[in-house]
């Protein structure tokens, strides 16, 4: 690494400390609205990702959907293969090519890839061998596409109900199961290509806020953090994670200053470097979040550097933020040394990764390892082995297939609604489907009264706990005395807020291997999941079904 680093410019080191975006499916992208959208944010002369490569070295490269990276796998494969050959061209080092493919509800890549149903539902499976096998099955596919890194997995631990960053996302709500799925998470990635990232340092699971989208604290005491939220951080070091991301929360028990943590020094260096003895390549969050938008760029990216990150992801103007870091090294603000330490982590991890000897994929590989069958099949027994009946006192579950009977599918899910009714049908069922999101009085009267007309009515809702009208759909069903079967296909903490609901079923995702699971389970299919967390009445101060709740048609749980 060392005389790699020697031939390297000054500028060159400082592009490998930036991930950045880049719009086009090809790395030489001549589409008129991808060229005017890198136009826009890097410069008339950067038209493409080669082009960017060429002008500011950055060491990363993160794919998104809407930055039209992801169509196909065979696109994607071509396309980190172009980025690979622009970068080598360049100065001779591979790119960093990342994407956040946790499963369930954050999924970048589509189908005809294998998604996992997420962390929870991974969770209320109670083996951790599924955390590892999926994780697995993501690893293969990603490197198979030409991408090394995967923002995944999340190993904050999710105290509060009302988590709007984590949900779904966090394994549990108890620390020993989240560092211990997470750590299986972790080498699945890693054993497989893929450098796992461990996030959202130091936590994000006890705050009510996002950070992409506003101010988030956490406001629990040091000992409280060190005893709940650190140990998943340690258990993923221990199973040796390639990065680590840490957010911008803001963490008053870890630095009184109230600075995010993100650009914390007391937190980076002080409690993940120096306490945590972590060498690995610390990536932050996006730059761009809100909860940084009121902080100058400057500070923002000189506070990260200074923190101890390695990799800046994401910043708001990217050629002003690399303005910055050549104009801060060359005013001795920051020094060359600095700048060496992070770039060495960074080349490590490339080599460790076999980037400088395969930096490169094949069609071939995508054909033989995206979307395979034991992919799929690891996906789906995941997925089903999660589905957790919590109620089912008037035994309307199972619904008897082949049976004609007449279903409404309803509630929360633009394209889950007429899905789940779809596979319900293929079941020998009647199954219309009716969606509402967010409904209105005049919505939930139709709903209402297309309930009375059918048999049974399956209402889905996702995080109702912050959605009053999701509420009022379900105790107007309720209030209609006909057989409602209520599915949570977000958190399952929405039954705290209709508990008088009979049937209820937690299912943690929306995918389309969620839905298939949840069809076979309303059928017939044996529920054997367990609730990973525990859910209180809204007050938080009754136990309505305890940590590892979940009954399966022939037992009470």
């Amino acid at each position: 690494m060392r005389a790699a680093m020697a031939g390297m410019t000054l500028a060159e080191k400082i592009g490998q400390m930036f991930v950045l975006q880049v719009n086009g499916d090809t790395a030489t992208t001549t589409n008129q609205t991808d060229v005017a959208a890198n136009q826009a944010l890097y410069g008339s002369d950067v038209r493409n990702g080669a082009e960017l490569l060429a002008k500011f070295h950055p060491g990363g490269i993160i794919y998104f959907t809407q930055t039209n990276n992801l169509n196909n796998p065979q696109q994607v494969a071509l396309l980190s293969n172009g980025l690979q050959r622009a970068a080598l061209a360049d100065d001779g080092v591979p790119v960093q090519i990342s994407t956040d493919q946790e499963g369930g509800v954050v999924t970048r890549i589509p189908p005809p890839s294998a998604i996992s149903p997420g962390n929870m539902a991974i969770g209320a499976t109670f083996d951790r061998g599924l955390s590892y096998s999926t994780a697995a099955s993501t690893g293969r596919q990603l490197r198979a596409m030409g991408i090394n890194m995967d923002h995944a997995p999340v190993v904050d631990v999710n105290t509060n109900p009302r988590n709007t960053a984590d949900g779904t996302r966090a394994f549990s709500d108890r620390s020993e199961v989240v560092s211990a799925f997470g750590a299986a998470a972790v080498l699945g990635y890693q054993e497989n290509g893929v450098a796992a990232t461990a996030k959202h340092f130091p936590g994000l699971g006890s705050s009510e806020a996002n950070p992409d989208t506003g101010i988030a604290v956490v406001n629990e005491t040091r000992e409280e953090i060190l005893r709940t939220d650190i140990p998943p951080f340690r258990a993923a070091i221990a199973a040796g994670v390639k990065s680590i991301m840490p957010t911008a929360v803001i963490v008053p028990a870890l630095d009184p200053t109230r600075t995010p943590a993100i650009l914390s020094k007391p937190i980076i260096t002080g409690l993940l470097r120096d306490t945590l003895r972590y060498d690995g390549v610390i990536v932050t969050d996006a730059l761009r979040a809100d909860a940084l938008k009121d902080i100058p760029q400057d500070q923002v990216i000189l506070g990260a550097i200074r923190a101890g990150n390695d990799e800046l992801l994401l910043p708001t103007d990217p050629p002003a933020a690399i303005a910055t870091v050549t104009g801060a090294v060359r005013d001795g603000t920051i020094s060359r040394h600095r700048i060496d330490e992070s770039v060495y982590r960074i080349l490590r991890l490339k080599a460790e990764l076999g980037l400088f000897d395969h930096p490169f994929t094949t069609s071939q590989a995508v054909d033989s390892r995206v979307g395979t069958a034991a992919d799929q099949q690891t996906m789906a027994t995941a997925a089903q082995r999660s589905m957790t009946l919590l109620k089912n006192q008037a035994g309307v579950l199972p619904l008897p297939a082949n049976s004609g009977r007449h279903v409404l599918v309803t509630g929360w899910g633009f394209n889950g609604v007429p899905s789940l009714a779809d596979k319900l049908s293929a079941k020998g069922l009647v199954a219309t489907p009716m969606w509402t999101g967010s409904p209105d009085p005049q919505t939930i009267a139709q709903v209402v009264a297309a309930a009375g007309a059918s048999d049974v009515t399956v209402v889905l809702t996702n995080n109702a706990w912050g959605d009053v009208t999701q509420q009022n759909l379900v105790n107007a069903l309720l209030a209609t005395g006909k057989p409602v079967v209520t599915v949570a296909v977000g958190g399952p903490y929405d039954i705290a807020y209709f508990p008088s609901a009979p049937t209820y079923l937690a299912a943690y995702g929306y995918r389309d291997v969620s839905l298939a699971a949840i069809a076979d389970t309303l059928v017939g299919a044996e529920p054997t999941g367990r609730l990973p967390v525990t859910i209180r009445t809204p007050d938080g101060g009754t136990v309505l079904f305890p940590f590892g709740s979940g009954m399966g048609y022939h037992s009470q749980g």
